[in-house]
């Protein structure tokens, strides 16, 4: 029966193990709460479900009580601490009355200042659960009675191999704690694979800028949407590209930006005026130049803006022009 405890216990505590870490993990990846709380809630539940079943056990030994008897220090090996309690490892030789002697070990903390009372070869005052004997407590204060047989008695060292301990609780144990690990953590990634295995979502490609190109014989207009500028990263070098693809534009006489149209002016076939290429056009350099002016120019709030190109026989001119409830005013770049 005990074995099958040990057993049970071992796969439960898997179960919890397992459900725990993964939900608490889990939780975290998808940005649930709920899961998280739900992880946090199984470890709390598992440990009072320990501790209730724990409760006939303990009924047991406090109604029977624990066993008193006197031991003897075989050897003992303090620990390293950084305070001022140090656990100390005892290997006590201990005789229960009507009983024989057998050996245990166990640690005892033990203050810096009271260890050099403890010795080899010295008897103390230990008690023990009646049937797990390797559970050894020192008694720190023990009745008059008990200092006294203490002190008095003499014991002799037991063989190494009455050296009790745990019963060992074999692989089977071992393999099903970790069995059930392996289950929980199965379930939990069972339930939550589409959130956690799901392709990432890609975003849509945008759609092309909306915008509408009106040619005739001697000029061209582009226009893009109304939640669009040709002020925009971009937005002005592909109204240029888009209309080369259907236009000669190497002839272009006039070239004039506004916010949300630009228009081309032709020149005419044979004329001997002075001419550029549309795609030579600086839009780089156009978007600051028009803030600029925006910023320099008072005609008080700005109301619409135009930049005009144009090809003169000695160079080419880029202007702004700015219009507010003062009038207007331009800029040259």
């Amino acid at each position: 029966m005990a074995a099958l405890r040990t057993i049970a216990f071992g796969f439960l505590t898997g179960l919890a193990i397992g459900a725990t870490l993964c939900s608490l993990v889990v939780g975290i990846i998808v940005e649930s709460v709920p899961l998280f709380v739900t992880g946090l809630g199984i470890s709390l539940g598992y440990g009072i479900l320990v501790y209730l079943g724990g409760i006939p056990r303990r009924a047991r030994e406090a109604a029977v009580g624990p066993v008193v008897a006197l031991a003897r220090i075989e050897s003992l090996r303090a620990g390293g601490t950084e305070t001022g309690d140090l656990p100390v490892e005892f290997v006590l030789t201990v005789a229960p009355d009507g009983a024989p002697s057998h050996r245990v070990a166990a640690t005892h903390t033990v203050n810096l200042v009271d260890l050099p009372s403890y010795r080899k070869g010295d008897v103390l005052v230990v008690c023990y659960p009646p049937d797990r004997p390797w559970k050894v407590r020192l008694v720190a204060n023990p009745s008059p009675e008990w200092q006294r047989r203490a002190a008095n008695a003499v014991i002799e060292p037991a063989a190494e191999s009455a050296l009790v301990h745990p019963p060992p609780e074999g692989c089977v144990a071992g393999v099903l704690t970790l069995v059930g690990l392996l289950l929980a953590v199965g379930a939990v990634l069972g339930l939550f694979r589409v959130e956690l295995f799901a392709p990432e979502e890609t975003s849509a490609p945008e759609p092309p800028p909306a915008s509408s190109t009106v040619t005739s014989s001697g000029s061209a207009t582009v226009e893009v949407g109304p939640d669009q500028s040709l002020l925009d990263e971009g937005e002005l070098r592909r109204a240029v590209d888009g209309l080369a693809q259907s236009t000669d534009v190497s002839q272009t006489l006039t070239a004039v930006v506004q916010e949300h149209r630009l228009t081309v002016v032709f020149a005419p076939s044979g004329a001997q005026v002075p001419r550029f290429d549309l795609r030579t056009l600086p839009v780089n350099e156009i978007p600051g130049l028009v803030r600029k002016a925006l910023r320099t120019i008072d005609v008080g709030t700005p109301q619409t803006w135009q930049v005009t190109v144009v090809q003169l026989p000695s160079a080419r001119t880029v202007r702004v022009t700015v219009t507010g409830p003062r009038g207007s005013g331009s800029l040259a770049g």
